[in-house]
């Protein structure tokens, strides 16, 4: 591999995301969903615990896309979608609907996009916790 080259994000990397994001919710007494997507938007690892809202699949998923497609965390951006915001607009410009609530982290290798995850099932600030956690043991 070249000193250029930044590794991917692997099916193991998934794997661990999942799992940590899962055990810190399951520490807070919290069931969600967590959705791994890698740099190219290709799903890499899903897990909805069967205690979770039906939905919570679904946001997780779209929280991910969302932290991935603009390189941000979900979290940062409520108050760009609300009306008069910066990108209130930006749903319809887009194939997919975007869901701006916290939750949803790009992941970053080397300072480069790599992947995103996307967690959903608690409250806003508590997804936005286990995504974290998450990232965290990636480094």
């Amino acid at each position: 591999m070249s000193a250029t080259t930044v590794a991917p994000l692997t099916t193991e990397d998934a794997e661990l995301l999942v799992a940590t994001a899962r055990r810190a919710a399951e520490e807070a007494g919290v069931t969600v969903s967590v959705t791994v997507l890698d740099a190219g938007g290709h799903l890499l690892a899903f897990r909805r615990d069967d205690r979770a809202v039906l939905i919570s699949g679904e946001t997780s998923t779209r929280k991910a896309y969302t932290a991935l497609q603009l390189d941000a965390a979900t979290a940062d951006l409520v108050d760009a979608v609300q009306p008069g915001g910066l990108f209130h607009t930006l749903p319809t410009a887009l194939d997919r609907p975007l869901l701006f609530i916290a939750g949803g982290l790009p992941v970053h290798r080397d300072d480069r996009l790599i992947g995103a995850i996307g967690v959903g099932g608690g409250a806003p600030d508590q997804d936005h916790g286990f995504a974290t956690a998450a990232v965290r043991a990636l480094v």
